[in-house]
Order: structure tokens, then sequence, then C-alpha cells
């Protein structure tokens, strides 16, 4: 049986690679930030939903969703955006939040399908 913190560790592992080559992939102000960010809420609410626990949700949930999804990151652009007088630091704050949630949403009922 596998510890909860390595199963966590390996999560986040691959929750870290994912993230960074989506930050590659995308390579745009804000947007590879908004997309990991509805993307692992999205996976976060089907795995809280279906029938998956224990070891898996270590992994999947807590480390692989945790190290992919970035608040910290979204925190720091948005005060950089506000910094620069950019108006659409506002629009990305309530966007991101509010998609998130949408996302947990649509997540848990494509999880209790299951």
């Amino acid at each position: 049986m596998i510890s909860p913190a390595v199963a966590v560790g390996l999560g986040g592992v691959l929750g870290a690679v994912a993230r960074h080559l989506v930050g590659e992939f995308l390579e745009r102000d804000l947007l590879d930030t908004f997309v990991v960010n509805l993307l692992g809420s999205f996976l976060l609410g089907v795995l809280v939903a279906a029938p998956v626990d224990g070891t898996a949700l270590l992994v999947a949930g807590t480390g692989f969703c945790g190290a992919f999804t970035t608040f910290s990151t979204a925190a720091v652009e948005t005060v950089e955006l506000a910094a620069e007088g950019r108006r659409r630091a506002l629009a990305a704050v309530a966007l991101m939040l509010g998609g998130a949630l949408a996302a947990v949403l649509a997540g848990s009922a494509v999880g209790s399908l299951v």
C-alpha cells in the first residue's frame, strides 16, 4: 500500500508537468492560467461526485488537480494587470472564479452520472 504523502506527491508531479505543458502550448497572458483553473475545477468536480475515493482521489484530486490548478498565479497575474492600470484585471478575477465554480458544478453533474 502506498502512503498518502507519496500518492499526493506522484499526482502532484504529473499535475505540475501538465500545468507547464499547457503554459508552453498556449503562451498567452492569463489564458493558460484560466484554462488550467477551469479544467482542474471540472476534473475535481468529476472526481468528488464520482465513486472515486482513497488513494485514487489523493493522486488525482489532491495531487494532480492541486498542482495543475494555480490560484496563486492567477492572483499574481491579476495584481500585475491592476498595477499596469488594465481594467481587465477585475474582469479576469470574476471570469476565473465564476468559471471555476461553473466548472465544478458541471464536473459534479458528469461525475454523478458515473
